[in-house]
């Protein structure tokens, strides 16, 4: 049986409200002009990033509680396929001895559309989407490496209000680690699990999946 993890998640619903409290404050201190998201852009719906596990689970749990749940996991597995070619794609030019830094590139350049996405083009898990989505339109910066959105007014070269990455996805991290302890789980690197969104929708995080318990003959 799976332990109560509600605290870990009212804990990943207020880092998430901090993110939406950062994005309306650059928003509302660079205006329009710079932070042009609005109702109908999907330009984000397109980018290709990992969910630590805290937020997969999150997202899975409200997933499966939420509506057009086949039709959605149509899409989840055709984004799946789709993006296992891409990885594929992406190993056979590292084998070829292409450098590091050429491929995270190439990586970087990649779109997929969301499974989440609907026709009408809005989000149809809107109220329950990763904390990436909620930040992306403002300058951002992880790793030492700056991103903002192509359809931002945000200039090159000037200086804005940018929201270091970096300590969000560690926190997301620590929330990850307590989620391993908390279901005491066997697999010691539980918390270093990251996947797609369309995997996240897929998958069935139940005690095998967790380690919870001894391990099976065929774990």
């Amino acid at each position: 049986m799976i332990p109560d993890l509600s605290s870990i998640f009212s804990a990943y619903e207020r880092l998430r409200d901090q993110a939406d409290l950062i994005f309306a404050q650059v928003a509302k201190s660079q205006g329009p002009e710079c932070v042009t998201c609005h109702k109908g852009c999907s330009d984000c719906c397109n980018a290709l990033f990992d969910l630590s596990l805290v937020e997969a689970m999150y997202i899975n749990h409200a997933f499966i509680n939420g509506p057009k749940r086949s039709e959605i996991l149509t899409r989840a597995d055709r984004a799946d396929r789709q993006l296992t070619r891409m990885k594929r794609d992406l190993f056979h030019e590292e084998k070829k001895g292409i450098d590091t830094m050429t491929i995270m590139n190439d990586a970087a350049t990649m779109r997929m559309r969301c499974p989440l996405l609907g026709d009408d083009g809005l989000c149809e898990l809107y109220d329950a989407r990763p904390i990436t989505c909620r930040l992306y339109g403002i300058p951002t910066v992880i790793g030492n490496q700056g991103h903002v959105c192509g359809f931002s007014g945000f200039k090159e070269g000037m200086k804005y209000p940018t929201v270091k990455l970096d300590k969000i996805q560690n926190a997301l991290q620590d929330m990850s680690l307590a989620i391993e302890r908390g279901v005491q789980s066997r697999f010691d690197k539980l918390h270093e699990v990251y996947m797609p969104l369309s995997m996240a929708l897929l998958t069935n995080f139940d005690e095998s999946f967790l380690g919870i318990g001894p391990a099976k003959p065929e774990d």
